[in-house]
């Protein structure tokens, strides 16, 4: 092959290479560009925080956050709050530089959102829909409470900790085998104490938490049919879009380089294989 015709072809391949490679970042700056810093933590904080400090901020079994922060530099004491939780109590670490599923950009939103309480600037958030599609769930045998209903609360109530399908997130995994007599008690007392100087809050009434007793014996009946269940968990993808997540990033960048040196050292061997033909 002449080497004027193997220079073309690199070149073309070098330019569908760039073209893939930037359309898939493009995908990803278009997902996160379309909304407001005060409209990403509206929505971090619906997906995240909303289940122990009220919809509103106005707290449930984690404080109050709708309100005026005494501080010189508020924003320095709530982000270490939020990056770094609080030792010892139910306030778990969210930055990812202390374990937690936050980046820096999603920490940075929440604070905006958060602090906007103190101006009224917050906008009018709508719950977002937390159920995840299961298979109908069998009763445990000897266990009392419905673990169908169970699922619902669980999604409502457990899922921002303990993960979608209850596998863990910044909260123990629970779809395990659980050894013991009676697992079903120690889940239950777990549920309704809580776990002194751990991040799990009392859930129970009697115990300053929102949840009446059948709530937590359904809770403990779909805790105990997960080992035996497979929950499926479906994928949001936005209409129309196609995620490239191995074009991302510094993975994205090392298959750029990848591709580009196959690429000329393939053009290097037809050149040689053209000369000496």
């Amino acid at each position: 092959m002449p080497a004027s015709k193997i220079l073309r072809l690199v070149g073309l391949l070098l330019v569908l290479l760039c073209l893939l490679l930037f359309s898939g970042r493009l995908q990803v700056t278009a997902q996160t560009s379309d909304a407001t810093p005060l409209e990403q933590g509206a929505q971090l904080y619906a997906e995240n925080c909303a289940v122990c400090h009220g919809q509103n901020g106005e707290g449930r079994i984690g404080a109050t956050l709708s309100k005026d922060w005494p501080s010189i530099r508020p924003e320095l004491t709530v982000r270490t709050i939020i990056e770094q939780g609080v030792s010892g109590s139910v306030m778990p670490a969210w930055g990812q530089e202390y374990g937690g599923p936050l980046s820096q950009g999603e920490v940075d939103a929440l604070l905006v959102y958060i602090l906007s309480w103190q101006t009224g600037g917050a906008p009018v958030m709508t719950p977002q829909p937390t159920a995840t599609l299961r298979p109908a769930l069998s009763p445990v045998p000897e266990v009392e409470g419905d673990p169908n209903r169970g699922g619902v609360l669980f999604d409502e109530n457990c899922a921002m900790c303990h993960g979608p399908n209850a596998e863990g997130r910044i909260g123990a995994t629970l779809a395990k085998s659980w050894p013991g007599i009676r697992p079903d008690l120690s889940i239950k007392t777990s549920i309704s104490n809580g776990i002194p100087g751990s991040p799990m809050p009392a859930w129970s009434q009697s115990n300053g938490g929102p949840l009446v007793e059948q709530d937590i014996n359904d809770l403990v009946a779909f805790i105990l049919a997960l080992p035996a269940a497979q929950v499926l968990q479906p994928t949001a993808v936005a209409p129309g879009s196609v995620t490239l997540p191995w074009m991302q990033g510094w993975l994205g960048v090392l298959v750029f380089v990848f591709l580009l040196v196959m690429i000329l050292v393939l053009a290097w061997v037809l050149q040689r294989r053209s000369r000496t033909g």
